[in-house]
């Protein structure tokens, strides 16, 4: 059979490729057309059910060669198989900005990662530290509503998203969110040790709010205190060294510099969350990672 050939059955009077064809016209192996056929990402507009041969359309062109240039993203099969379906058009150039979105906020993360483990494996930990800017400032008197849960490292984003985002809702209800939310280390949280760890949201209205824990905060062990006025000494932190092991180097930093101050911590370490998460990039602050001094 000639490169460009007419084939009997469904596909009567259709000029089609053969694989040896398509392939030089999509600049692809045979190899990679079959694999692409056996992921389910380019199927073959016609099968001789008589010899095997593949042979395609020439408008499959254009598609094989996306899947090719999704493949040097090291994209998912399920995911190139949502691009391709959704075709031309913004449908798919928005699926490709979600899964690079993805990608650049995985690699920074990767970078922080490598740049602590760096630091611990050279034994250049001081100079590690002197990357983070440590300052002090004085907090209010503040009435927070609180919730404790002892949980593990690859937990912990999960249930810090879920329990400030219930208790910013309540406060809400109490007067509104009268500060920064934070989550307070009262123990080591890591792949090993489960805390607990304290979610806490200032609130507006004590009262309201000891009233709203009463009667619908049980089920989370919700509780409402007033934290006294606090001196905190803190680094900045981006999205990207929010991840754990990394952010490790951020309460490091701060540890060294208070003992090089000649500071007491006076309560447990904290995170306090000032941004909004999902509006954020890999390299925008969001984050003040902090110890009550005196």
């Amino acid at each position: 059979m000639t490169e460009d050939a007419v084939v009997d059955g469904p596909e009567r009077n259709l000029e089609l490729l053969t694989i040896g064809a398509f392939a030089a016209r999509a600049r692809l192996s045979a190899k990679a057309l079959r694999m692409y056929d056996r992921l389910g990402l380019l199927a073959p507009a016609h099968v001789d059910e008589a010899t095997g041969y593949r042979y395609y359309r020439a408008g499959q062109v254009e598609q094989a060669r996306l899947v090719a240039l999704l493949r040097q993203l090291d994209m998912p099969l399920a995911r190139i198989a949502e691009v391709v379906a959704a075709g031309d058009g913004p449908t798919a150039a928005d699926l490709l900005g979600t899964y690079w979105a993805d990608v650049e906020a995985r690699v920074a993360g990767q970078r922080t990662l490598a740049e602590y483990l760096r630091g611990r494996l050279s034994g250049r930990s001081s100079e590690m530290y002197g990357k983070f800017t440590v300052e002090t400032v004085e907090t209010p008197a503040q009435a927070v509503i609180c919730e404790k849960r002892h949980t593990l490292a690859d937990e912990l984003p999960a249930w810090i998203g879920a329990a400030l985002g219930r208790l910013e809702e309540a406060a809400r209800e109490c007067g509104g969110v009268a500060g920064v939310p934070y989550v307070a280390y009262h123990a080591e949280v890591s792949t090993e040790s489960d805390g607990p760890a304290e979610a806490c949201v200032p609130v507006a209205d004590e009262a309201a709010a000891r009233v709203w824990a009463e009667r619908r905060g049980r089920a989370w062990e919700t509780v409402v205190r007033v934290e006294p006025a606090r001196r905190l000494a803190y680094t900045r932190i981006t999205k990207a060294q929010v991840a754990y092991p990394q952010i490790l180097a951020a309460f490091e930093a701060v540890e060294e510099w208070m003992a090089a101050q000649g500071l007491t911590p006076t309560g447990p370490g904290r995170e306090l969350y000032f941004a909004d998460w999902a509006a954020t990039g890999p390299e925008d602050p969001v984050c003040d990672v902090a110890f009550p001094v005196s």
